[in-house]
């Protein structure tokens, strides 16, 4: 097998492996978002996760009970996110980056004083994190020139967070366009007004979303931190929450363009990995910290040539209650 092509299915892997975050994170964003209420606070909901579930990993030596932990402790963000945007009805991008400042703040205090570990979890064993699964007949396969390889390379070796996302793009797919609860959510965030003449709490349908997004976030953080990684490190989840919700805008609110723009998002982040270090034809070593910047400047330059013909949600942002 030549070297461009293990060259080319080792990135195609990493690609698929740093798309997983991203496409658990921006599946639960489209729920909140079609209810009609922005999540600026993903990427608080993630950080949190990946705290949480680190730290039980590492105090039970666990991995189910630190996914557990990871999911209760978004699942519990969303719930204060949605008392404060919802109930309270305040301002949703304020309310959004405050959950995003509280947890970046109070996560290392808190493994600090629970590990004095400078903001950290010690290192997890092999026990306390989910291992990549073997996919059958990886050692029949594994000599077939070219397609053992794609088996091999391409579609095994990961874990089960990876399968799991791609299992839930169709899932979100089929919920949010055939199931009564997708129907009344995408209605409340384009008339909630009509929603509640139905009879249909519009309150309670947020709540519901933003319980999904809590959900799918504690799966994106737990992945960072006791699957892909070792344990948590501080601000572990390094903006991946807004490229998260980057995605939604360029997906256009949709499941699976919002995957495929998570993908297009991760594959430049392991090309850029990639070129570290690497000589470059009249150009030479590039600096470590211009080739770092190539997925944020991708998601600007996508989005500066899109945010004028995205449509969002009619109700976007904008609090609902009886008196309005």
């Amino acid at each position: 097998m030549s070297d461009g092509l293990v060259d080319l299915l080792s990135i195609l892997a990493a690609t698929l492996r740093l798309a997983t975050p991203l496409v658990l994170a921006a599946l639960g964003g489209l729920f909140s978002e079609r209810s009609g209420v922005i999540d600026i606070g993903l990427e608080g909901k993630m950080l949190g996760s990946a705290f949480a579930a680190a730290s039980v990993a590492a105090v039970t030596q666990s991995a189910w009970l630190g996914l557990a932990a990871g999911i209760a402790c978004s699942t519990a963000l969303a719930l204060l996110h949605a008392y404060a945007a919802v109930t309270q009805r305040g301002n949703q991008v304020v309310t959004g980056m405050a959950l995003n400042i509280l947890v970046a703040g109070l996560a290392p205090v808190l493994a600090t004083a629970w590990f004095g570990q400078d903001g950290g979890t010690p290192n997890l064993p092999p026990d306390a994190r989910f291992a990549a699964l073997t996919l059958p007949g990886t050692a029949a396969l594994s000599d077939v020139p070219v397609l053992g390889a794609i088996y091999v390379r391409l579609l095994g070796g990961y874990n089960g967070f990876v399968y799991g996302a791609a299992l839930a793009i169709p899932l979100t797919t089929l919920a949010l366009r055939s199931s009564r609860f997708g129907l009344r959510l995408r209605a409340v965030g384009e008339n909630p007004q009509a929603v509640e003449t139905a009879g249909i709490s519009v309150a309670s349908l947020r709540y519901r979303a933003l319980l999904l997004t809590g959900f799918f976030c504690g799966l994106a953080g737990a992945y960072l931190s006791i699957a892909a990684g070792a344990g948590f490190t501080r601000n572990m989840t390094a903006g991946r929450g807004y490229l998260a919700l980057a995605a939604l805008i360029f997906g256009r609110w949709q499941p699976v363009p919002t995957a495929l723009a998570c993908l297009l998002f991760a594959f430049a982040d392991a090309v850029e990995t990639r070129l570290q270090g690497t000589p470059l034809p009249l150009v030479g070593v590039v600096p470590v910290e211009l080739i770092s910047t190539i997925p944020y400047l991708l998601t600007v330059m996508l989005l500066a040539g899109l945010v004028g013909t995205a449509r969002a949600p009619r109700m976007l942002g904008v609090p609902y209650g009886r008196d309005r």
